[in-house]
C-alpha cells in the first residue's frame, strides 16, 4: 500500500519514530436535538460517534456544533454550562481519553460567571482527556434567509480572538459555521500555521444548498489546507431544517468524503506531503504582499 511522507510526531497508537504512515481523521455529523443534554446523553447520539469513529482508526474526531441541544434564546440558557464541571465537556473529556483520540467538540453553549450572554464554544481535547484548546465563534449569525430570521446575538455574545490548536501533530484552525463567510479569519489562521480548520456547523437548508461546497472549497484552495465541516442534519429547529452534508475538502479543493442526508461517520485521510507540495508549486502564501494591502477607511 502506498505510504505517504508525514512529519514524524507521536500519534495515539503510533510510534513516535515512526516516520511512515497514514493519519486517519475521522469527521462526523449527527442531527441535533431539540431537547435538553441529559437526553442527548442517555440516547448516547453522540458517543457512538466518537467510538465508531476510534474503532476504525480515527486519530481526531469532530462532532457538529451544538451537538448537545440547540433551540431560541430561552431554551440555551436553559441547556448552557460552563467549562468547568459542565456535564458536555466532562462527557466529552472522557470519550477522548476513553477511545484515545483528539476530539474536536463541535460546539456547545457555554455559561460564564458574570456575563449575561453566553457563548458559542468549541473545545479540543487531547487523547489523555485534557482540554486543549477553547475558541469562542466570533461571528454571530444574525440574519434573514428563506423567510426565516435568525438573532444569534439575542442569547450570545461574539469572541474574540482566532485560536489555533494541536491534534495529533497537525495545527487546527478552530472556526463554527458562519465564521466560513469571512475569510479574513481563516487566512489569519493560515498565517499562523493551520494545516487543518475544522467547521462544526448548523447550516440551513436554503443557504446550504447554494453556499455550503462553495464556500468550504473557497477557503481551502485559498489557504491551501484541509478543511473539516461536521454538520447538523434534518429539522433541528422546527420549521427550519438544516442542510448536513457534512464534507472533507483537501488544499486542491477537492472532496475527499461527503456525508449522505442521515446520521453517519465519514472518514478522509490527510497527507502533510500533498498540502506542502501544493504550496510549494502554486505559492500563493508566499506571495501575498502583505506590506501591500490597506484595510479602507470607515465610511
Amino acid at each position: 500500500m502506498l505510504q505517504r511522507k508525514h512529519i514524524v510526531f507521536a500519534v495515539h497508537g503510533l510510534r513516535a519514530d515512526r516516520a511512515d504512515f497514514h493519519e486517519t481523521v475521522r469527521w462526523v455529523r449527527e442531527r441535533g436535538h431539540y431537547a435538553d443534554v441529559r437526553a442527548t446523553f442517555e440516547r448516547g447520539d453522540a458517543e457512538w460517534i466518537a467510538r465508531d469513529a476510534a474503532a476504525t482508526g480515527a486519530d481526531v474526531v469532530v462532532l457538529p456544533e451544538k451537538w448537545n441541544g440547540i433551540g431560541d434564546a430561552e431554551q440555551l440558557h436553559a441547556l448552557a454550562e460552563p467549562l468547568d464541571g459542565g456535564e458536555s465537556c466532562a462527557a466529552m473529556s472522557g470519550w477522548a481519553r476513553g477511545h484515545g483520540v483528539t476530539l474536536v467538540g463541535g460546539s456547545i453553549t457555554e455559561f460564564r460567571e458574570g456575563r449575561e450572554k453566553l457563548s458559542n464554544t468549541s473545545v479540543v481535547f487531547d487523547p489523555d482527556g485534557a482540554r486543549a484548546a477553547v475558541y469562542r465563534k466570533i461571528h454571530l449569525f444574525d440574519v434573514e434567509v428563506g423567510g426565516h430570521v435568525y438573532r444569534e446575538s439575542e442569547a450570545e455574545e461574539a469572541g474574540e480572538e482566532p485560536v489555533v490548536a494541536r491534534g495529533e501533530g497537525w495545527p487546527i484552525g478552530l472556526t463554527v459555521c458562519y465564521d466560513v463567510r469571512f475569510p479574513e479569519l481563516y487566512r489569519i489562521l493560515a498565517l499562523e500555521g493551520a494545516e487543518l480548520v475544522t467547521v462544526p456547523a448548523h447550516f440551513t437548508l436554503h443557504t446550504g444548498r447554494d453556499h455550503w461546497h462553495v464556500l468550504l472549497r473557497a477557503r481551502a484552495i485559498e489557504n491551501q489546507l484541509y478543511v473539516a465541516a461536521a454538520a447538523q442534519v434534518g429539522e433541528t429547529l422546527p420549521g427550519k431544517p438544516s442542510y448536513g452534508r457534512s464534507i472533507v475538502v483537501d488544499p486542491w479543493g477537492t472532496v475527499l468524503a461527503q456525508a449522505p442526508d442521515e446520521e453517519t461517520v465519514i472518514s478522509a485521510e490527510l497527507d502533510r506531503e500533498r498540502l506542502r507540495e501544493i504550496r510549494a508549486k502554486l505559492p500563493s502564501l508566499a506571495n501575498r504582499r502583505a506590506d501591500a494591502y490597506r484595510w479602507p477607511a470607515p465610511a
